[in-house]
């Protein structure tokens, strides 16, 4: 009794301090009715007293409960973090694959990517985006979710088990050579995607993977299922499992690389001829396909156990979010161009699409003359997947309190500011190489080409994990304000053909350098300034949508519920 008298008069203190109802803790055990006439103020503190008390310790251990969510809560984020998991395992081995397939294919290299983003990759998008409206109008969210994710996982498969297997039959080599001996050299990389149609075929498919299933489908349901409170606490976490899934992809795609090196130095020894690339596709598209039965069946638990659950969805909300408005693709782009806050969250999209794509593209370039032979430049993916992953992982504990101290206007300058400086120090160092040269080989013990791989590695990792656990979050949270029109017809448009628009812009831009001055390398200065002016423009998109995301927060309030 006088341990839990004591646990009374310490948790009831802080409310009834200030009213001048203070007591001993002798007057209060033999009167406990002297505490009638508090003030409703003082009635909850009593309350909230009681029930520490009647809980046998449970006010000790209340500390210990802060570092995990609450039930219901919690029977939503872990598994959106789980399918997030495996949706980025998925995009990992995806990426690093389709790089490996077109950048070192026969008569290919890092030029044709600009090419085939904006030639190949943007129509594919627009596409996509034409049938997920019919899509949105006919079918609900949950059938949507399958009628999208299915597909992928057939084709990757098919890719691997039959598409490339028939390569040789499929891939009209002869055709090309009487073309390109008819054509200027510059129709190299065009010629280069008739040539290889197939590896094209699977790098807009991998392309779409990471803007359909990652960006539209996973986010959009997230938005659906959770609050902007909860987005504020639990979306910058949603990345750490998914960077973990970067750190053991990586390692996936370099454990099938040393597999190749087994069966090229046993087809060496038994004489018998063994593709290595074959066999290793199929080991990784079938580690895709097992990824995405768990993506699915994740899926399911959260719609039959999370969505029916009054405890973790305000169910009336829910049912008002599915009701369907018919609007055609053409009234939807309208609608969208006359939405300032819709521009502003494309022009965040188009932007870093761009500015990722303009150094990347050049970096590619360096990556494949360090290393041609694909079975090394596989490797070097992987690794750069994993260090990837572990950067994003810090990134996203320092990203969550980005968030608490800051807020999002400055959460969503933190981007665009890492890629500036990051990719400012990369074409510095393309730039000026010759003055360098003497500084990188004396003192560093290395050469000028792998100094820019490693500088152009380091500006992608920073890059990526600020975007994984900062601009992501953020371009997210900022759909959850708007209405369901905005957030379905709006986040197609923008997920879907914003960031295809952005990178086939990038691509145009070089496309129109290379055929100015010859080559990449001297379209150098140019691509420096048009990255200064992107970022610069990103910048102050951010800054506008600041302001108008918080308006649209004191708008509705119920977002935030």
């Amino acid at each position: 009794l006088a341990s839990s008298a004591l646990a009374f008069n310490g948790n009831v203190g802080v409310s009834v301090r200030g009213s001048g109802l203070r007591r001993s803790a002798a007057s209060l055990q033999p009167q406990p009715r002297a505490l009638g006439p508090l003030p409703s103020a003082g009635l909850r503190s009593h309350v909230h007293a009681s029930s520490a008390i009647v809980g046998d310790g449970a006010a000790e251990s209340e500390p210990k409960k802060r570092w995990l969510p609450p039930a219901n809560e919690l029977k939503k984020v872990l598994p959106l973090g789980l399918m997030f998991f495996f949706i980025l395992f998925n995009y990992t081995i995806l990426r690093d694959t389709k790089d490996v397939l077109v950048v070192t294919a026969p008569k290919c290299g890092a030029e044709i990517i600009p090419f085939l983003k904006t030639y190949v990759n943007l129509p594919g998008a627009v596409l996509f985006t034409v049938a997920y409206s019919k899509l949105t109008n006919k079918f609900s969210r949950e059938n949507v979710f399958y009628i999208c994710l299915v597909p992928f996982l057939l084709f990757f498969l098919f890719f691997a088990f039959t598409i490339y297997p028939n390569q040789a039959s499929l891939h009209p080599n002869a055709l090309v050579d009487v073309m390109a001996a008819a054509l200027p050299a510059g129709f190299a990389a065009p010629l280069g995607i008739i040539r290889n149609w197939t590896y094209a075929l699977f790098y807009t498919m991998a392309e779409l993977w990471g803007s359909v299933v990652a960006s539209l489908l996973f986010w959009g349901f997230a938005n659906e299922v959770t609050t902007v409170k909860e987005a504020k606490k639990y979306y910058p976490l949603f990345g750490l499992g998914a960077n973990v899934a970067l750190i053991f992809s990586g390692q996936y795609v370099r454990y099938v690389s040393g597999l190749r090196r087994v069966w090229e130095a046993s087809a060496a020894v038994t004489g018998i001829a063994v593709d290595p690339w074959g066999k290793s596709l199929k080991y990784l598209m079938g580690a895709v396909a097992v990824s995405g039965v768990a993506i699915i069946a994740l899926f399911r638990y959260i719609q039959t156990n999370v969505m029916t659950d009054p405890e973790c969805m305000n169910l009336g909300a829910a049912k008002k979010q599915k009701t369907k408005t018919e609007m055609g693709i053409g009234e939807s782009a309208r609608f969208l161009a006359n939405s300032p806050y819709i521009r502003n969250l494309a022009i965040l999209v188009i932007a870093y699409g761009m500015s990722i794509n303009i150094v990347e593209v050049s970096w590619k370039s360096k990556l494949k003359m360090a290393f041609p032979n694909p079975n090394d430049y596989s490797e070097f993916m992987g690794m750069f997947s994993s260090v990837t992953g572990a950067a994003t992982l810090v990134m996203m504990l320092v990203g969550q309190r980005i968030f608490k101290v800051f807020g999002w206007g400055v959460a969503a300058l933190v981007t665009p500011s890492v890629l500036l400086a990051t990719g400012g120090a990369f074409f510095g160092l393309i730039l000026f190489n010759d003055a360098l040269t003497p500084w990188i080989v004396g003192t560093l013990g290395t050469t000028p080409l792998m100094m820019a791989v490693l500088c152009g590695a380091a500006q992608n990792i920073l890059s990526k994990s600020s975007k994984y656990s900062l601009f992501d979050p953020c371009k997210e949270m900022a759909y959850i304000p708007l209405d369901a029109e905005s957030k379905t017809k709006g986040k197609a448009a923008v997920d879907v053909i914003g960031n295809p628009l952005g990178k086939s812009g990038g691509s145009l831009i070089q496309q129109a350098l290379i055929f100015a001055f010859g080559s990449l390398a001297a379209s150098t200065p140019y691509l420096a300034g048009i990255l200064v002016l992107t970022t610069l423009m990103w910048i102050r998109a951010a800054r506008s949508l600041n302001i108008m995301f918080n308006e649209a927060m004191v708008n509705d309030p119920a977002s935030d519920m």
